[in-house]
């Protein structure tokens, strides 16, 4: 039996490499093949899902202080992870957060750095950001944006958002409070009239383009193109050749619910296992009790808390999900 293990992160507990490496270890026990590929929807961990990071730059942090973001150039390919240079997680959490004036200074600042460099091909993966700024610091940031032309530009989304939405949608997670929330909305808005005027580009319906406080919409401005995170991982990780060649498909997340099936991991996995006629399983942390029938029918989830309890999941993740590899591959083999 060939198996491809193909799982997002279990956020918190263990890393998608590590819950790939689980479920190898469960085939290789019992005598089956296994092809590893950890998975990311564009969001955070993309980067490592991609190779992981490979340099290091001193960049503006969005509160505007000093940070060492890591981004990776490998063959003329720059891979840069947003919330590295201006994610929520490097000023401590909403809490810490102003919401007005975080940047995305930082991720201008590494895309110019990779500019420099020569490549020629750039990948910005959003998520986990603490801006709302349109990607206006972003944009200031870029000297010579005119280079950009001269590559091949793509920003990996993992939500539909439009660029005026962005505030309403994600800024009170960012800590804006409701009258932030408005502020951050009429400048989104002029923003977008003034992308139009500036560089001819309409960023203001285009599905995702609100992703990580609207810099995606920016960075559109300036030519990129928006892709689906999922299906940007799974075609520069060869996911559709992996599972082609497949007996079983194992995904796996930290929690199964609605929003699974919606640009993230588990959803794009089971789409792709369909494709081509595979069985799949999915391995998780809990399952949403309001989880819909076919998509619970789609994806066959595997719960560790039903299994092993709260505590063992929690405490010993990686144990269970290799427990419960041995348990989805020896009734497969069957």
């Amino acid at each position: 039996m060939h198996v491809v293990a193909a799982a997002d992160k279990f956020k918190g507990t263990a890393t998608a490499k590590q819950v790939c490496a689980a479920i190898g270890h469960a085939c290789w026990e019992l005598g089956a093949d296994c092809t590893e590929i950890p998975m990311a929807d564009g969001g955070e961990g993309t980067l490592d899902a991609l190779g992981g990071a490979n340099k290091t730059t001193l960049v503006t942090g969005p509160l505007g202080d000093p940070v060492q973001a890591a981004w990776r150039l490998h063959k003329g390919v720059a891979i840069i992870e947003m919330a590295r240079a201006s994610g929520l997680s490097l000023i401590g959490g909403p809490e810490h957060n102003d919401a007005i004036a975080a940047s995305t200074t930082g991720v201008g600042e590494l895309i110019d750095t990779a500019l420099d460099t020569g490549v020629d091909k750039i990948i910005v993966c959003l998520g986990g950001s603490a801006t709302t700024d349109g990607g206006y610091g972003a944009i200031r940031a870029i000297h010579a944006p005119a280079r950009l032309r001269g590559v091949e530009f793509l920003v990996a989304c993992d939500v539909d958002t439009l660029f005026t939405e962005a505030a309403e949608v994600f800024a009170p997670q960012k800590g804006a409070t409701r009258t932030q929330v408005r502020l951050l909305t009429n400048r989104l808005e002029r923003l977008a009239q003034m992308y139009a005027q500036q560089y001819g580009v309409d960023v203001s319906m285009t599905p995702g383009a609100g992703a990580a406080g609207g810099l995606a919409g920016g960075l559109m401005a300036l030519g990129a193109t928006l892709v689906p995170g999922f299906d940007l991982v799974a075609d520069e990780l060869g996911l559709h050749d992996a599972v082609r060649n497949a007996d079983l498909v194992i995904a796996g997340e930290g929690l199964l619910d609605e929003t699974s099936f919606h640009g993230k991991v588990v959803g794009g996995v089971c789409d792709v296992a369909a494709q081509y006629d595979k069985p799949v399983a999915t391995i998780c942390g809990d399952v949403d009790d309001e989880l819909p029938n076919d998509m619970r029918d789609a994806a066959h989830p595997f719960s560790l808390v039903k299994n092993f309890g709260d505590e063992a999941s929690h405490t010993r993740v990686l144990q269970c999900i290799e427990d419960a590899a041995r348990h989805i591959i020896s009734n497969a083999m069957k």
